[in-house]
């Protein structure tokens, strides 16, 4: 569906990688948390856009789309 979504998704998983190996490297337990948290909410958003596409898909099948 939303493109976007799926790459602002990305985008917060790679900057949590990136900020969580900054706290890593420099021992801020903050930055860390900071990181996997920003992981986990670019997660979410991709796995919300692929069931919407998985939806979408259904719903096309069902309607003869």
């Amino acid at each position: 569906m939303s493109t976007e979504r799926k790459f602002e998704g990305k985008a917060d998983e790679v900057k949590g990688k990136l900020k969580e190996g900054v706290g890593d490297a420099t021992g801020n337990e903050q930055w860390q948390a900071e990181g996997r948290a920003d992981q986990a909410k670019g997660g979410l958003k991709q796995a919300g856009e692929k069931v919407k596409d998985a939806a979408e898909k259904v719903k096309d099948a069902l309607t003869g789309k």
